[in-house]
């Protein structure tokens, strides 16, 4: 099953990449024996400053056809990270071809696309910076095939 990450705005080298590359190379790797991966980042940003609409617009259009969303939303739903590991299993086992993870830019999901998504995950209460929940989300999904697989990384 393959993950794209959709995510508003254009992430530059340096640290914040290198991170995301590294934990999803470690997912790929690890995932693939289980049907998990390849996991790629799709950018989409509006040059125009047509606001959310124009971003909305833009994710759609970059969205996987078929591919069940998953939009990242302080309101979402609050998984640990086997529930995430599940939660993934759950569309790989369903015989999902894609899944897309989305994450919005500085205003946010537009309330039309949240209540399009399939599933809304919360990261926690707070709200973080979109280009830290690109780190937070690769790595997650590498602890989630880690879980998947049985390995240790993921310590409770």
């Amino acid at each position: 099953m393959r993950v794209s990450i959709c995510a508003v705005g254009r992430l530059r080298a340096g640290p914040h990449k290198e991170l995301i590359d590294d934990y999803l190379a470690r997912y790929q790797r690890t995932g693939r024996p289980l049907g998990l991966g390849p996991a790629q980042v799709i950018e989409v940003e509006d040059r125009k400053g047509g606001g959310i609409a124009a971003e909305t617009a833009l994710i759609r259009r970059a969205l996987p056809p078929g591919a069940p969303t998953c939009i990242l939303d302080e309101r979402g739903k609050r998984l640990d990270s086997p529930g995430f590991a599940q939660q993934l299993a759950k569309w790989r086992d369903q015989g999902r071809a894609d899944v897309a993870l989305i994450i919005g830019g500085a205003d946010g999901i537009d309330p039309a696309l949240r209540k399009e998504a399939d599933f809304s995950l919360s990261l926690g209460a707070m709200v973080w910076p979109h280009m830290l929940v690109r780190v937070m989300l690769a790595e997650q999904l590498y602890r989630a095939a880690t879980i998947l697989a049985g390995g240790p990384y993921h310590r409770n």
